[in-house]
């Protein structure tokens, strides 16, 4: 037969992938390809500008001198950011403080781990 897997719904193996979803040509069930999940998850992972993995807590370091919005101070190149927190959903940003400048939202591109 095919390597199609059979419907949850029905159990009949008469189903054909489409997009990301799999469906069942007999009873019209529809349900998700495991594997979009799977890419989800991957895409979920917050990388620095190195390609290292970030966390929770983790210690940065600005790459290079940044403009803040709504203040007169840069942050100056060299500046480290200590026990950042992880944007749900959002694996480009950060937040956290520095020592002059409070409740900073930072790209990823812009920063290395410490």
């Amino acid at each position: 037969m095919s390597d199609f897997p059979a419907c949850p719904s029905c159990a009949m193996e008469n189903t054909y992938p489409d997009g990301d979803s799999w469906i069942c040509a007999d009873c019209g069930h529809e349900w998700p390809v495991a594997g979009a999940a799977d890419e989800a998850d991957a895409a979920a992972v917050v990388r620095d500008v190195n390609g290292n993995v970030l966390g929770s807590g983790d210690t940065v370091t600005v790459i290079k001198d940044l403009k803040v919005k709504g203040s007169s101070i840069p942050l100056k190149q060299g500046t480290v950011i200590r026990n950042i927190r992880l944007v749900d959903g959002d694996s480009g940003h950060i937040e956290g403080n520095s020592d002059k400048i409070k409740g900073l939202v930072l790209k990823t591109c812009f920063l290395r781990k410490a």
